[in-house]
């Protein structure tokens, strides 16, 4: 999975701490479904964390198919609200489900990345948080790493197989080694 973080001053209006939207693989593309997230206020690798937990944990929940759109908000008082929607290949029909992913999860799934890739996560949030950024430019950074459920043996795996959690934590330490990219220029 490809990741996109970008950094936004915080809405006025709302505590949100993140967003996350997912993009689907194309049928004809080579890349793999990326995840923009947005993180709202100061840059710190645990809000980044909770932000890809609530990416891993809504594959989990997820109907097992191509195309899948996502949209979530992460709360600090809620967990991750929002919902997915893909095309029912039977009869092409936009199928919708909301996600709602309880704050305790979360925390559990973000405990267990930063522990995995805490190096990466704070490197992403420290380039994010560098007071040297251009004026008037968007920060944004990216990185990739095998999710769950791909790393898990594919679809209707789960994170609770002891094999796939450990190839899926592989990844994430391997991701550590190789830094990240900056979009643009």
């Amino acid at each position: 999975m490809d990741v996109l973080v970008r950094l936004e001053a915080r809405p006025s209006d709302s505590p949100v701490l993140a967003h996350v939207n997912s993009i689907p693989v194309l049928p004809f593309g080579t890349r793999s479904r990326r995840e923009v997230v947005t993180l709202y206020g100061q840059a710190d690798a645990q809000s980044l964390a909770l932000a890809l937990a609530a990416t891993v944990e809504s594959e989990r929940l997820e109907a097992v198919t191509s195309g899948v759109v996502r949209h979530l908000g992460v709360w600090p008082d809620r967990g991750a609200v929002g919902d997915s929607a893909w095309r029912d290949n039977a009869t092409g029909r936009l199928v919708t489900q909301d996600l709602d992913i309880p704050l305790p999860t979360l925390e559990a799934r973000a405990s267990e990345l930063l522990g995995s890739c805490g190096t990466t996560l704070r490197r992403v949030a420290a380039g994010l948080a560098m007071p040297d950024w251009p004026e008037g430019t968007e920060r944004a950074l990216s990185f990739s790493f095998l999710s769950a459920v791909g790393a898990s043996g594919g679809a209707g795996a789960s994170l609770e197989d002891d094999a796939g959690v450990e190839r899926w934590l592989d990844s994430i330490r391997q991701a550590d080694a190789y830094g990240f990219d900056v979009e643009g220029d």
